[in-house]
C-alpha cells in the first residue's frame, strides 16, 4: 500500500521541520518546500535515514508569483496526490510598519496570505474532488490582537480556514488553523522576540506540532498548543478593541 503525501512548506527548521519529522514517523512521504535547497537537502537525508520516509524538495520563494506557480502545479498533479497540506512558510518585519518599505511589507503579505490562499485553492479542488484530504494552516495567537500587519495576516489566515472547513467538511476534506503560542524557533531569533518575553510563555515546536496532529485527528477546526495558550485565545480574542484585559492576565498569569 503506497504511504500517504504530506506537503511541508518551510521545513528547513522550527515547527515546520517538526511537522516533517513527526509526519514521517507517522508513515507519510513528503513533499518539502523552501528557498533553501542546501538544507532542504539535509532534511530529506534526516527524514530517508531515521523513517525511511521518501522526499520530494521544491527549492521555491513563495513570494515569487513563477516559484509559487510551480508548488500549485504540484498540489494539482494527479500523480502522487497531496492528502495533507501544511502551510507553515513565514516571515515577519522587525521594524514598524511606517520604517518599513512598501515593497517590504508586500513581501510578507504574499508568504503569509497570497501563497496560503493559491496554495490552500491548488490542494482543495483534487481534495474535494476525491472526497478526502486536509490542510493545517499554521496561524497565530496574533492573528487575535491589533498588532499590525502580521497579526492582519494572520487574522485571514485563521478566518480563510475555518471557512473552509465549514464549506469543505462534508466534501470529505478537513482544515485546521494552528495557532501557536511563541515557540522556540529561529523564526523568533532572527525577529529578536527572545529578549522581549517571560520564560513561562515559551513553547517547543515538538508538542505544538504533537498536539497539533492530535487535533486534527479529532476533527478540531482550531488548534491552540497547551492550557495557558488556550486561556490566553480567550482572553485575547474577546478583548481585540483593547489590549488592557490582556495585560492583566498576563500579569496575573506570573504570580
Amino acid at each position: 500500500m503506497p504511504r500517504p503525501v504530506a506537503m511541508v512548506t518551510g521545513p528547513t527548521s522550527g515547527i515546520g521541520r517538526e511537522f516533517a519529522r513527526q509526519l514521517a514517523a507517522k508513515g507519510h512521504d513528503l513533499v518539502l518546500v523552501s528557498r533553501d535547497a542546501d538544507r532542504l537537502a539535509e532534511v530529506a537525508a534526516e527524514l530517508r535515514e531515521r523513517y525511511d520516509a521518501g522526499s520530494e524538495i521544491i527549492a521555491a520563494d513563495l513570494a515569487d508569483r513563477t516559484d509559487l506557480a510551480r508548488v500549485e502545479a504540484r498540489l494539482a498533479g494527479s500523480e502522487r496526490p497531496v492528502d495533507l497540506l501544511v502551510n507553515n512558510a513565514g516571515t515577519g518585519q522587525k521594524r514598524p510598519f511606517l520604517e518599513n518599505s512598501v515593497e517590504e511589507e508586500q513581501r510578507m503579505l504574499d508568504v503569509l496570505v497570497t501563497a496560503v490562499l493559491r496554495l490552500s485553492h491548488a490542494a482543495l479542488v483534487p481534495m474535494v474532488a476525491r472526497g478526502s484530504g486536509a490542510i493545517i494552516n499554521v496561524s497565530s495567537l496574533a492573528g487575535y490582537l491589533p498588532r499590525g500587519t502580521y497579526s492582519a495576516a494572520k487574522a485571514y489566515v485563521t478566518s480563510l480556514s475555518e471557512w473552509a472547513d465549514l464549506t469543505y467538511r462534508d466534501s470529505g476534506v478537513r482544515v485546521m488553523a494552528l495557532l501557536p503560542g511563541l515557540t522556540r524557533t529561529e523564526f523568533h531569533q532572527r525577529l529578536g522576540v527572545n529578549r522581549q518575553a517571560p520564560r513561562w510563555m515559551w513553547l517547543v515546536a515538538e508538542r505544538v506540532v504533537r498536539e497539533a496532529l492530535t487535533d486534527l485527528d479529532k476533527g478540531k477546526r482550531i488548534s491552540v498548543p497547551t492550557r495557558r495558550y488556550k486561556m490566553l485565545a480567550g482572553v485575547s480574542k474577546y478583548t481585540r478593541g483593547s489590549l488592557g484585559s490582556l495585560r492583566r492576565y498576563l500579569r496575573l498569569s506570573r504570580k
